[in-house]
């Protein structure tokens, strides 16, 4: 016998599988919707091809050989693998390695709670996840999908935005009863102020304040003290224990707000002029993994997105 199975091997094993997994000619035949002549003529035909029996047909039924037993076992897994397969494949599903990178607080504070729902949605896609900062080079292409913050502007690489920054102070709820309370941006002058010093890429230690007070057109505040810190994260952590005011980004603060850890002294919220993107290489999106992704991406930004009445001054 050859050493290959033709076409019509393969049907005769179909019919093999079937019958097997009922030990009925009839059975199977209403499953294939064949004849039961034709069902027990095929696994002749299978038996003669391969030189030996399959079944022992006894008067009222049908047993498998020893033989017959053990091609059952490969041919059934081998069905069931096919047909997972042809599942997965017709639902669309993708698998394999996508490499995602991402600004440090954006992954912490704003990925990271969706993430079950991207994992649930694409199971067999494996994120290897990596947080960077903002002010490194993405030249390097070391990269599927990158997400950062910045004014969009990025030569030789594709950007899609997702969400516009917006920026307003935020403190513990004790401060608004200290002395003088925190009603005023005025009132900022008695109260330390916190900074992240890394706000936006080739931002300095204290832009988001200077920026932030200027589009409210406040009294003069000395914004140039305080305590500075590397990370958003760390900036708002530092807010909640109370040790001052600090400048909160709108896409990174929901939680803090909705649980009281922190609250807003004042009405006005900022836009940067700074936007959070999706960042790739050119041809990237036609693998089909990648733009899977990406879309998930755009589908949580705009879910996430606050309503634009909430923001009372604009960007620079």
């Amino acid at each position: 016998m050859s050493r290959t199975l033709n076409a019509q091997t393969h049907a005769w094993l179909k019919v093999f599988a079937v019958s097997a997994r009922h030990l009925s000619f009839t059975r199977a035949a209403e499953e294939l919707h064949v004849t039961t002549g034709a069902v027990s003529q095929q696994i002749k035909q299978l038996e003669e091809r391969l030189g030996f029996k399959l079944f022992r047909r006894l008067p009222r039924q049908l047993e498998l050989t020893d033989e017959g037993r053990r091609l059952a076992t490969v041919v059934d897994d081998a069905y069931q693998s096919v047909g997972l397969e042809v599942k997965r494949l017709r639902s669309g599903v993708m698998s394999g390695i996508l490499r995602l990178r991402s600004v440090p607080s954006f992954l912490a504070k704003w990925l990271m709670p969706r993430l079950p729902r991207l994992q649930a949605r694409f199971p067999d896609i494996e994120l290897h996840v990596s947080a960077e900062d903002s002010n490194l080079s993405l030249r390097d292409g070391d990269f599927d999908l990158a997400l950062d913050l910045n004014d969009g502007h990025y030569p030789g690489l594709q950007i899609t935005p997702l969400m516009d920054e917006v920026i307003f102070p935020v403190c513990a709820p004790g401060l608004m009863r200290g002395k003088p309370p925190l009603h005023r941006p005025e009132d900022l002058a008695y109260y330390p102020l916190l900074h992240d010093v890394t706000a936006w890429r080739g931002s300095h230690d204290y832009a988001e304040w200077e920026h932030y007070l200027r589009a409210i057109s406040a009294p003069h505040v000395n914004v140039r003290r305080g305590y500075t810190f590397n990370r958003n994260q760390l900036t708002m952590e530092a807010a909640i224990a109370g040790m001052g005011v600090a400048i909160a980004r709108q896409t990174l603060i929901t939680n803090e707000l909705k649980t009281g850890a922190l609250i807003a002294p004042f009405s006005q919220r900022v836009e940067t002029g700074k936007r959070y993107g999706i960042v790739y290489t050119q041809g990237a999106l036609d693998d089909r993994r990648v733009r899977a992704v990406h879309d998930w991406l755009v589908e949580e930004a705009r879910r996430s997105t606050p309503d634009r009445r909430e923001i009372a001054s604009t960007s620079q």
